[in-house]
Formats: structure tokens, sequence, C-alpha cells
């Protein structure tokens, strides 16, 4: 998610990992499996950038994907694009009144109401729908849904620190059409665990739980000073969700929140606070169901691995944070991962340090100038060079309240810029990482107090591949407890900047990817969609990636100034595949393009005839792709099918067995 002081430009699509939960939800699924037609390959046709005033502002799509079935059949079938609800529509059944799907609720469950035009009091309502996960639980299924901010009231000033929401709503599924509708919908309750700070992306988990994110996280050194933004945030925070200003605390926010439906669709809400606190663009589980990757959205940011102490639980494990050695500046760079450890921690005993009152000057010694025995360290979390000593006995409450400045104490690296989104590629131990602005922390900057990353400049960003290795050691000569230690990265899929805007006024060339943020990859398809968000478009796009063929198709367009987040690719649910997509605050910055090709006049009042100027947000999805099996022996150099990955997990899992007994 990109914000600017004009409220940002954050263009959302539904997310939903939850294959595996999905496929295990339903008991005749596999018989249902075997009766089609199966299914050789998949190739996306690419549709036409949009050139029209009518085009330029609504969300559609008019690419195609042939389908290659095993019996030799070919077909060209028509994508769609089917619009869930907006943000503004009152779906959500709140203690008896319907209220907007984007409206926030406080700690006693009312909606929490804009009074800024005292003669008409009204909701307050996100245009930012983000992150949405599926979740089948017998014959149902739920969706649930982020909503990240609102950065304007009524009456046209810039608000901070209101609390956040997420919406979960029942779908119903047309047998004959595959078409998804809501049946009813609720707001999730955040009370126990001090609200929601601004969720951003999201993942769902093979077990069938939602891991969102809580981006952003405020400053606890600056909150001490009453006159920082830091403190106006979280004060504001307190007022709106606790109407109690005394209930501020930075290091309640920023984390990770996971969400439970039961089967009589009641949703739950923990907060994992040994996974650290940092600016969570996301977590994504790797295919071992213990290790987890994370974006960390920003400048000066860090690469973070989490690797639980037991599968399908992220209440107690170990955190690292990596060193980037490196190794070249081709097609957008590459380097190793050296990963250092910060820590191991549970759920209630960083819980426990919260609650106690700890502050920033309980944990850390601070100098204003370079002193034997600090470390100087720039990094997201201040806004300038700091010289750091962790106070004696407090090296887990640095750990997990204060992952990154700890990490730069350490030695990691933080200077990433703009780490967004996260996929894997579990055929071939491949992650894949958005870098949406390849500038700033990641350029070579003269004077810095630590300087690893010196790669191009390339604004309109690269995405990443991650290599997922077994029997990997931390920088202490230990072995991580993962088979999925991303072990170096290299460019994958590159934007290309333009020297002087198109007469759209896009400064990125329109037929490749730009700002690339939200990634999600389908298995079944052998392809990974990334969703932009991006200034350097005027119409920002959702493409489709072949990463066999290095085709790439651009597959959605949203309206103009919109962002598109939230992006998962939804293999074999209910017989048919989905690319969930939202899209947010259409219209953003729109005065400030340079737009010759159609009359920019006509097309802002066409924005705001159709939605509105970041008035609402829409929650959709991608359909017409069949269902079907996919690629059951995949192509030359790819494993097989997933019981040979099987076979080979089983292999690496002796091997750490192996290792471990041998250094013992």
């Amino acid at each position: 998610m990109k914000k600017s002081l004009s409220i940002g430009l954050s263009m959302a699509l539904l997310a939903s990992s939850s294959l595996t939960a999905m496929a295990h939800g339903h008991e005749d699924h596999g018989k249902k499996k075997n009766s089609h037609k199966k299914i050789e390959s998949v190739e996306f046709s690419s549709m036409k950038a949009p050139d029209t005033i009518k085009n330029m502002v609504k969300t559609y799509t008019t690419a195609s994907v042939k389908v290659t079935y095993k019996d030799g059949t070919v077909k060209e079938l028509p994508l769609n694009y089917d619009q869930l609800y907006l943000s503004k529509d009152k779906i959500v059944d709140n203690k008896g009144e319907m209220i907007p799907a984007g409206t926030p609720i406080d700690v006693n469950g009312d909606p929490i109401m804009d009074n800024s035009v005292p003669e008409n009091p009204s909701y307050f309502i996100s245009d930012a729908p983000d992150s949405n996960s599926l979740l089948t639980k017998g014959n149902q299924t739920f969706m649930i849904s982020h909503f990240e901010y609102d950065s304007q009231n009524n009456a046209g000033d810039r608000i901070s620190g209101l609390p956040a929401s997420m919406t979960l709503s029942e779908l119903d599924h047309d047998k004959k059409t595959g078409k998804l509708s809501v049946k009813e919908a609720h707001k999730i309750d955040f009370s126990g665990v001090d609200g929601l700070w601004n969720p951003c992306n999201g993942s769902t988990t093979d077990w069938g739980t939602h891991l969102g994110s809580e981006e952003y996280e405020p400053d606890a050194r600056a909150f001490e000073n009453k006159d920082s933004k830091a403190y106006k945030e979280v004060s504001n925070f307190a007022k709106y969700y606790f109407n109690d200003e005394s209930k501020a605390n930075p290091y309640n926010y920023g984390w990770i929140p996971e969400i439970s439906v039961s089967d009589d669709g009641k949703p739950s809400v923990v907060k994992h606070y040994s996974t650290g606190r940092f600016s969570h663009e996301m977590m994504k589980v790797l295919p071992d169901n213990k290790t987890a990757l994370f974006g960390d959205d920003g400048g000066n940011t860090m690469m973070f691995m989490y690797v639980a102490d037991k599968e399908e639980d992220f209440s107690a494990g170990t955190l690292y944070a990596a060193k980037f050695d490196q190794t070249g500046t081709e097609k957008g760079g590459s380097g190793d991962l050296n990963w250092i450890k910060l820590g191991h921690g549970t759920d209630k005993e960083i819980s426990d340090i919260i609650d106690s009152g700890v502050t920033f000057s309980d944990i850390f010694e601070t100098t204003e100038e370079p002193t034997e025995g600090f470390t100087a360290v720039k990094t997201n979390s201040h806004d300038s060079v700091e010289y750091l000593k962790v106070k004696p006995g407090k090296e887990k409450e640095a750990a997990f309240l204060e992952p990154r400045r700890y990490g730069a104490i350490k030695g990691a690296t933080a200077e990433f810029n703009k780490m967004e989104g996260l996929a894997v590629n579990a055929e071939d131990h491949k992650a894949y990482m958005a870098i949406s602005y390849q500038n700033g922390s990641m350029e070579k900057q003269e004077g810095a107090v630590q300087d690893d990353i010196q790669l191009p400049n390339i604004e309109s960003g690269v995405t990443y591949e991650l290599n997922l290795e077994n029997r990997q050691k931390d920088s202490g000569e230990e072995y991580i407890d993962s088979r999925y230690v991303p072990a170096g990265m290299q460019g994958f899929v590159l934007g290309e900047d333009l020297a002087s805007p198109d007469a759209l006024g896009n400064t990125a060339d329109p037929d490749k990817v730009a700002n690339p943020d939200n990634l999600s990859f389908s298995e079944d398809l052998n392809t990974l969609f990334i969703g932009e968000d991006s200034d350097m478009h005027t119409n920002n796009f959702v493409w489709a990636y072949d990463v066999e063929t290095q085709k790439l198709s651009r597959i959605l367009s949203v309206p103009v100034g919109a962002e598109a987040t939230g992006l998962s690719a939804v293999d074999q649910m209910k017989d048919s595949h989905y690319v969930l997509s939202n899209y947010q605050h259409p219209g953003a910055d729109l005065d400030e393009k340079n737009i010759t090709a159609v009359d920019k006049t006509e097309l802002e009042k066409a924005m705001k005839d159709t939605l509105g100027i970041m008035e609402t947000g829409g929650v959709g999805y991608i359909s017409g792709i069949p269902g079907g099996e996919v690629k059951e022996e995949n192509h030359e150099g790819h494993r097989g099918h997933h019981g040979d990955k099987d076979e080979i997990e089983k292999r690496d899992h002796h091997h750490d067995h192996d290792d471990h007994d041998a250094k013992k």
C-alpha cells in the first residue's frame, strides 16, 4: 500500500490463497474434479490498455485464456470481472443496523462516526478495501476483507489514527454459473487485541485461517514526545477506538493478526506478537507450514523470516533478519541472503512485556552523536540516524518490539525500499517478492551508516525471485530448523521507466509491470499474478506472468488513480479458478497527471459521475478460468506432481535430523 498526503494510491485485489482450505471443505470435490476434462496447459492473452474515458473510469477485462486439454481440444475463453460490493454499500448487519462494508467499529462494536460536519454526521467509510481470504466451513464459504484506512473526513480535512476494520461476509455460489454473491456480512471484533491498526495485504493459511497485517507501525521513540506525529496518531486511535486517550500505546500495533472462523461462522482474533513488530505488508507461510516471510513496507526496511516451533502454530518461534550480500546488478540485481538470529519468543511472553507498560526508553540507551559503545543505525523506525545501545537484560524486548532497530545493531541490512507482496511456488522451491520502487535506500548512498545494497535505480520496480533452500545455517553457525530458507534473490520481472510521460500520463512503459505490489502464484496454472500500486501508470493493471514461458499478459484494468491489492489466485474452488480482485480509492491524484490523449476535465467529471473521487472502493473477482486438473506432468525442467515434492520434502527432513544429530 502506498499512501500520499492527498490520501494515497491503493487499488486492491481481493486476496484468497485458501486453496487447501477450500479443497478440504468439500467432501465430493475429488469426484467432481475427476469428471472434468483434464487440462494440459493454460495461456493468457493480453488485453489492450484503456485509452478512452469510458474505459479509464471502470474496472474491466477484455483478456482471454486459451485452454488446451489433454485430449487435444483447444478453447479460447473470455475472462470476466464481477463486482461483489462497494465499500460504501450498506451490507453489514451490525447490532441490527445496516452499515457500510468499509465502516470501522469501536471497542463496544459501535460504528465510528464522522462528526466533522456537525449538521450532517455520517459513518466513516474506508475507500481502501484490501486483502481478502476465502474460508470454507462445511457447506458455507466466508470471505474476510481488509479495509485499510480513511484519510479524509467529510469536512475535507486530513485525519490520522482512525481505527481500521475487517468485514466477514458469507458468500453464495451459483452452481450453474460459478457466480459469487454476498449472503450476509458482519464486522469482526478486535476488542480483545486493542483494535486494528492499518491492515494492508494478507494471506490465507493451509489450515483455513486468515493472516492479516498492521502496516506502518508507530515510532515508539517519537511517541515519547507529545508534540510528535506518532503521539498524535496513537492518541487519536485511542480516542476513536476506546474513547480514552490514556490507553494509547504504540507497542499495541504493528503485528500480525490471525483470524479463525468457527463452524457456525463466528470469527475470533489473536495477534502473533512473537512474529515481531514492524511495518507488516503481509506474512506469507511457506510450504512446511512453519516458516514465514514478511513484507516490510517503507524505506530503509528489513527482510524478516520466522520459524515456528510447531507446524500451523505461530504462537511461538524464532525471528531472523537478513544480511544482503550483493552479487550483481544484472536484471535489477542479485544477492545472497544470510540470516541473523534475533531471538526466540512466545506470544504470551511478548504480550506480557507490552502489558507491563514498557517504553522505548526502557529498552534502549541513546546519544545524539557517534559515541563509543553505541551503534549508528538508519531504519524506517525513525526519521534520522540513531545511535543506540540495548540496555542490559532487554534483548528480548528489543528483538520483538523493535526488531528493525535491533536487527540493524546486529548487522542485518536495513536498506530495502517498498518491500511489498509475496508469493510461493511450492513445486520449484521459489518465492517471489515485490520491490515496488527500487530507489532511495536501495541505491548507492554516499556517507550512509550502512550501504549493503547498491542496485540500479528502477523507479517502476522489480519483482524478485528467492531461492528456498534446506540445511542453511544462521550467522552463528547454527542450523535453521526449516527446509525453506531464502538463500539468495535475483531480479525476475522488471518495469521500464520512460524518459518523459506519454500522452496518457504514463511515466513507465504501459506494456510492462510498473510498481509491483500484490503477488499470487497459481500452482495449477504455473502463473505468477502481479497487481500494481503505481503512480507511474495512469491506470493500474493486474498481470499474469507464466514463469516457464515468461509471457506477460495484462488481464485487468482498474479505474484511473486506483490501486490493485489483495491479489490472490484461487485454484479449484468449487470446480472453478478465480482471481479475486479489489480496487481502492479511484480517482486519487488525478489532478497531478499530465494527460493529453483525452480531455482531462472530462475524465475527472466522468470519474465523479461514476464512483466519485476517493469515495469508495470495490470488491470483486476475475472469473472465466475453467476448473480441471492442470499440468499434472508439468513443464520439462520442473518436478513432477505433488507426490514427488512430498518425497523430496521427506528426504530433506531426514537430512535435517541427520545434521542436527551430527551437531549434537
